[in-house]
């Protein structure tokens, strides 16, 4: 499920075809011209019969024939779905269905007041949300959200968007077991593999058949549950147990949106596979055996393979490439924390935008005033800058690399040159046989170019020059998946799929049609000249199979968003990066591996690509550290994850980007990668209090009035923005520094918070003497006992003024007591340089 065109989420798209706005406009603007024509046929018949008429007088009526001969309907205004978002509510845990019913008629009341009755406010409202999250979601007139937009009680107004939906080894890669065992100083045995955490997904839904999912010796549901298994839609089967302990749909904001759900479709039933993989990965069941269409056997497990699962099903088949709609996901939210869940894992999302005007930031924000971790996929539009999205200082936000595992096989050439790869597709010709080899660019057809040729573009090979031979096609332009569709229809007996130069070392394990081999760019180089310089060039590709401790690893996928923050650049994002490339999981045994209509095979588990994928391994461990420490907040165990992360690669090396050639830096990986076992005992954290995030919004500009009604707290917070609060003071695991003025020192303030044994730790600054000068105040801080805070000042002055260009420049904090490092990244730019990552 990877290939060359990447969705803002998920996992990396195969073989969806995107249109293009001038595309849909053309297709309308035709259908108009093809309505006036006729009318104007109507007017010209008309007109040919009216002998009578003087030649004036009969023009003038055929221009008033086909004036009322086109189809015009009234002028009614144009109906879309809004959110209108008023806060949280001011009922506390105790909230009886009488006071549920209350906030419903409010709703409509309050709509009622401006469409001129309740009646016609039921009308328009699909959702209430009536729990935690305060406000609805309804179809509306632009004059009518404008009018509605003024009203104080209304915090704000925003269109119903559209969000896209963004393993075997991968638990061992981050230290959690080694060999298939479990160490006692694992953060599994210390938590108990995340017993009776209850893990929530909002995504496409689950297959509650899957092994994954099973409740073999689970015991009683946890008393704290208060969700329900909506099984409504009797013909699809759908049961709950004691491990999926709850399920739930909501479609109404798609349905708003245009989106068309038959009543087949009306359950929580995974028939992508995309929600049953992201899942599993974060909770799923201990699965021995578990491969993908007979390839890399292993055993499958989620993070929290002992905690419960909830799936609250918002995303549909996609409308203009996109079908996860805020309003559902608002509604997943505000039920989930009414439901009693510990973690909310999102593997999707949309571009970034105003924090009180994001469904996904709005809900994720309730979930954590009531204690529960949010983790959200950073996206799948890198390596761009600034494509970051799920940006709320609240999230844990989570970018993608690579595991050392690798399903490996090989191309021989007939000079003898052995070339590496990856493929999940077995050969179906005889081993170690020799066969032609062409460059797709060498069998065009006539009609194509070569540029679209060699890219294996549809209708461009020629099936004459290309059938019995093995055809090397290069990566860009179209789905990874379709150029092997492209060279099975052109009869190739196997195809190798060459990288570009941008892709470098990326590669992925995809189930392609055909044997088929993916090399890096270098190998891919090698076959080209391979094929141009012989005669009669042959190759044979072999069988894949498991390789393990692969070096480098990690290094950062090329699809993975990277930072600045678009919206809110003083807080870096991604916050973390974990295992997103060709992860093994459950999968829905309705959809097929390839997601292509073609593709007629079936699996229980799947391989897939994305940060939707390395979203779900930080859930997992949020589950683990929720169980082992229960008393920590959200923005502690984020911070735990944070400072104990890793910047170097199996080799010892910095992490490096998808080419292997350049470092990667705090944009790609936040902080690093993920070490679970270091996580549980961080020694200090940087906590946060909701309101610290309050303050974050003052900060930023927001009105008392509406981070009042944000917070549901009434009275009891006051903005302290006449106190002169500075965002770069927000007590965040990372530091950004944006736009740092060379005559200016720029000092910030942080506390820390002891979470470990008493000690000592001293400060050391990692950032270039030569382009500034950095001090600590003060630089040791002493800790005698848990839940002790301390403050510090971290001061930064440009030293050279000339030496601090080319964008941000990395560095980090360190607090250590020799037995726990506490690193903090930093990044720092100058005012003229500030658009420059």
């Amino acid at each position: 499920m990877v290939g060359g065109q990447v969705g803002s989420f998920g996992v990396v798209v195969v073989g969806e075809e995107w249109r293009s706005e001038k595309m849909q406009n053309m297709v309308v603007g035709k259908r108009l011209e093809q309505g006036m024509a006729k009318s104007i046929e109507v007017g010209l018949i008309l007109h040919q019969g009216s002998g009578m008429l003087s030649s004036k007088l009969s023009t003038y009526l055929s221009l008033l024939l086909i004036l009322f001969c086109v189809p015009l309907t009234p002028a009614l205004a144009v109906k879309k779905s809004y959110i209108v978002y008023l806060g949280a509510h001011s009922h506390g845990p105790g909230v009886t269905s009488a006071d549920l019913h209350s906030v419903v008629d409010s709703h409509h009341e309050f709509l009622g007041s401006f469409l001129g009755s309740k009646e016609k406010a039921k009308d328009a409202i699909f959702y209430s949300y009536k729990r935690h999250i305060n406000g609805f979601a309804a179809v509306l007139e632009d004059d009518q959200v404008e009018e509605i937009q003024r009203h104080p009680i209304v915090i704000s107004i925003f269109l119903n968007k559209a969000r896209k939906l963004h393993t075997t080894h991968s638990w061992e890669f981050m230290m959690l077991e080694k060999n298939g065992v479990v160490h006692p100083s694992s953060l599994w045995k210390k938590a108990r593999f995340g017993e009776d955490i209850i893990i929530a997904n909002l995504d496409t839904g689950v297959w509650p058949e899957s092994e994954s999912f099973s409740d073999e010796g689970f015991g009683p549901i946890p008393s704290k549950w208060k969700g329900i298994c909506q099984n409504d839609n009797t013909t699809a089967g759908f049961s709950c147990n004691k491990k999926l302990i709850g399920a739930r749909y909501f479609n109404k904001g798609y349905i708003a949106s245009g989106g068309n759900v038959s009543a087949s479709m009306s359950t929580v039933r995974d028939n992508d596979g995309h929600g049953s993989h992201t899942l599993s990965t974060a909770a799923g069941n201990i699965v021995h055996g578990a491969r993908v269409l007979g390839v890399a056997n292993g055993t499958a497990k989620g993070g929290s393979p002992h905690a419960r699962v909830a799936a609250y099903k918002v995303c549909w088949p996609p409308v203009d490439g996109a079908g996860c709609m805020d309003a559902d996901i608002l509604k997943a939210f505000d039920t989930a924390i009414h439901d009693g869940v510990d973690v909310i894992s999102v593997s999707l999302g949309g571009s970034p935008s105003d924090y009180l005007e994001d469904g996904l930031a709005i809900g994720s924000f309730h979930a954590v005033k009531n204690g529960i971790v949010v983790v959200a996929s950073a996206g799948n539009d890198g390596p761009d800058s600034g494509t970051v999205t799920n940006v709320a200082p609240w999230i844990i936000t989570v970018a993608a690399s690579t595991l050392d595992r690798n399903i490996q096989n090989s191309v021989q050439l007939q000079n003898g040159l052995l070339l590496k790869g990856t493929s999940l597709s077995k050969p179906t010709t005889p081993q170690e046989n020799f066969y032609p080899l062409i460059s797709a660019a060498q069998a065009k057809a006539a009609n194509a170019s070569t540029d679209d040729a060699i890219r294996c573009k549809k209708g461009t090979l020629d099936p004459k020059k290309v059938k019995g031979k093995i055809l090397a096609c290069l990566r860009g332009e179209t789905a990874l998946i379709d150029k092997g569709h492209q060279a099975a229809l052109a009869g190739a007996v196997g195809m190798i799929l060459c990288n570009n130069k941008t892709t470098g070392s990326e590669i992925f394990a995809i189930p392609h049609v055909l044997p088929a081999i993916h090399v890096n760019y270098t190998d891919g180089v090698q076959v080209f000249d391979y094929i141009a310089s012989s005669k009669d060039p042959r190759a044979y590709i072999t069988t894949p199979e498991t390789v393990l401790h692969k070096k480098p690893a990690p290094f950062m996928a090329s699809f993975s968003s990277t930072g600045p923050n678009s919206v809110t650049p003083q807080i870096l994002k991604p916050d973390v990066t974990a295992p997103g490339v060709d992860i093994i999981a459950a999968y829905s045994e309705a959809a097929n591996p390839t997601e292509e209509d073609y593709d007629k095979r079936k699996t229980s588990f799947n391989m897939i690509s994305g940060t939707s994928m390395s979203c779900p391994h930080v859930a997992g461990v949020v589950g683990l550290l929720k169980s082992l420490h229960p008393d920590w907040s959200p923005a502690a165990i984020r911070s735990a994850i944070m400072t104990t992360a890793r910047t170097r690669d199996n080799t010892g090396n910095p992490m490096r980007d998808e080419t292997e050639k350049d470092k990667a830096t705090q944009f790609n990986y936040g902080a690093g990668h993920m070490r679970p076992n270091r996580a549980m005992n961080p020694g200090l954290v940087y906590d946060l209090t909701v309101n610290d995030y309050l303050d974050f919004l003052c900060s930023l500009g927001y009105n008392q009035k509406n981070i009042t009604k944000f917070s549901g707290t009434g009275s009891t917070y006051q903005c302290h923005k006449k106190h002169g609060l500075n965002i770069l003071d927000f007590n965040n695991p990372a530091i950004t520094i944006p736009n740092i003025s060379p005559s200016v020192p720029v000092t910030i303030t942080r506390t820390l918070k002891n979470v470990g044994s008493p000690g000592v730790y001293a400060a050391h600054v990692r950032l270039p003497r030569r382009m500034f000068s950095v001090s600590v105040e003060p630089s040791v801080l002493m800790f005698d006992h848990i839940g002790q805070e301390k403050s510090f000042k971290l001061t930064i002055e440009v030293k050279n003024a000339k030496a601090v260009k080319d964008g941000y420049v990395p560095g980090e904090l360190l607090w250590t007591d020799r037995l726990h490092y506490v690193r903090s990244p930093i990044a720092v730019a100058s005012l003229s340089d500030i658009k420059k990552p």
